[in-house]
């Protein structure tokens, strides 16, 4: 039974595909894997085989390692709903709130959870591949940390640092992390990776040596830019003000990215398609006239999310979108927005209040209650499909007469309008079952499905796994782990 964790020396360094590509090349070799972020902080999440939810980075490291995601897999999971709050998840369940005001004393104590999710994960296989969150490099949250350091020096697991090579500045994110952080914790890191290299690494051996010789630390080696993570999922908003869609194909689908946009992967299975050009709308940035399709993604603040909408216009642009004949398609909270109006009268996120919706869906919202957490199937469109729910609230009025979809064949979800072409769910993950997102192109005049998403996904793990056998020295990783 081993471990080893992999940190870096900034946000978006790629650690979490690492961990994932790793997970995979582990499990090819034959060994018994599993992932496990002590601590994450993420609006993207995925539901559990156990009934509970983690960040959804976590979930496709477990898809990695072939086993089913598992709340120990990440066991305390922060989900920003406001500029300075966030919802606190421990073992997959909703345990309050976190501000500015009680965050550095709160989590200390947390330490204890995700100790215990740890062990009951070692206790499970032979290789445990942990990821930390930001930086060790950030002393000034050093104290009560438990995301980096705090953890690796309470379980003894040895650090990997990884840096960025393609942001620029990676000898002295390297070499700087080894300068500023304590001695004691400079111990745990035990070499360094060089990530996102573009062109021959021979250029870069001057500089890796550099590196070797500043920092004390071996390195195990120089990974290349990796094209398949474009095909994997990922958790960090930040990556949508970077995507790039076919301008060519010629369905044009729309989905403005509002301020705490959430479950933002449900939209990956229609990079796949070549007669779709997903279209992500920033602020500042109009709806486009000639969209067949807007979705209307989840969010983890609907209520703040509407009226970012109203203070874009693109309650304006969507209106007139359908007034044009365009179809539209809410999930979870999306399909919220889609009503007459949201009611947030205990104040579950954010100010207690109310607002009106697009009103495109004879509906209304009132969120209260337990949080829904569950994996489901069910039939859309004359589809089958598999997804999961993550929501809090009712939703009820007319047009829930004329249910969406059906769960386990009895169920009903969501809501169509009168006239076919208004549509909501709750329902996460719909897209990505082949014959729901066929269903709901040929609805819209796009041609047939493509390829199959899951496999996709699958194809991309072993694109990365492959890549790092040939550029990473993983013997040397595993005899670390095992030492």
């Amino acid at each position: 039974m081993g471990a080893i964790m992999l940190q870096g020396t900034g946000s978006d360094v790629g650690k979490s595909v690492l961990v994932a590509g790793l997970c995979r090349a582990l499990a090819r070799r034959g060994y018994r894997v599993r992932p496990f972020k002590p601590q994450n902080m993420s609006n993207n999440a995925a539901v559990t085989s156990d009934g509970g939810e983690i960040g959804r980075a976590q979930a496709l490291q477990a898809i990695a390692c072939g086993v089913a995601p598992h709340t120990d897999m990440n066991p305390v999971l922060l989900k920003p709903q406001a500029d300075r709050t966030s919802q606190l998840i421990v073992h997959g369940q909703v345990r309050g709130a976190l501000g500015s005001g009680n965050f550095r004393s709160a989590r200390g104590p947390l330490l204890g959870a995700v100790l215990e999710s740890y062990e009951r994960l070692r206790s499970q296989c032979d290789i445990v591949v942990v990821e930390g969150a930001g930086s060790p490099a950030e002393i000034n949250l050093r104290a009560g940390d438990i995301a980096n350091m705090g953890f690796a020096r309470a379980a003894d697991v040895p650090v990997i640092l990884v840096g960025d090579i393609d942001r620029g500045g990676v000898i002295a994110a390297v070499v700087g992390t080894r300068a500023v952080i304590d001695p004691d914790d400079a111990a745990m890191i035990r070499g360094f990776l060089i990530n996102k290299f573009r062109g021959d690494p021979a250029l870069f051996e001057d500089g890796y040596a550099q590196i070797e010789a500043l920092s004390g630390w071996r390195g195990f080696g120089v990974v290349p830019w990796l094209d398949a993570v474009a095909r994997l999922p990922s958790e960090d908003a930040v990556v949508l003000e970077r995507r790039t869609f076919s301008t060519a194909a010629p369905l044009v689908v729309a989905c403005p990215v509002l301020p705490r946009i959430s479950n933002f992967d449900d939209l990956d299975p229609l990079k796949l398609e070549p007669t779709v050009d997903l279209r992500m709308i920033g602020p500042g940035q109009p709806i486009p006239g000639d969209a067949a399709l807007v979705i209307l993604p989840g969010s983890k603040a609907t209520v703040a999310d509407m009226h970012a909408m109203v203070a874009q216009g693109w309650d304006i642009d969507i209106r007139a979108h359908h007034r044009r004949g365009g179809a539209v398609l809410g999930l979870c909270g999306g399909y919220q927005m889609l009503g007459r109006t949201i009611a947030d009268p205990e104040g579950l996120e954010g100010p207690a209040g109310s607002i009106a919706g697009l009103g495109l869906l004879d509906i209304d919202t009132r969120l209260s209650g337990a949080k829904t957490l569950e994996q489901v199937r069910g039939r859309a469109l004359d589809a089958d499909f598999t997804g999961y729910e993550m929501h809090m609230g009712v939703t009820d009025g007319p047009d829930c007469a004329r249910p969406f979809a059906l769960i386990d064949g009895a169920r009903p979800d969501g809501a169509i309008s009168r006239d076919g072409r208004v549509m909501g769910s709750y329902v996460h993950g719909l897209l990505g079952s082949t014959a729901l997102r066929d269903a709901l192109l040929r609805r819209l005049g796009g041609g047939s499905a493509g390829r199959d998403y899951d496999q996709s996904v699958e194809d991309a793990l072993d694109e990365v796994a492959a890549l790092l056998e040939s550029h990473v020295d993983i013997d040397a990783m595993v005899a670390l782990a095992t030492a």
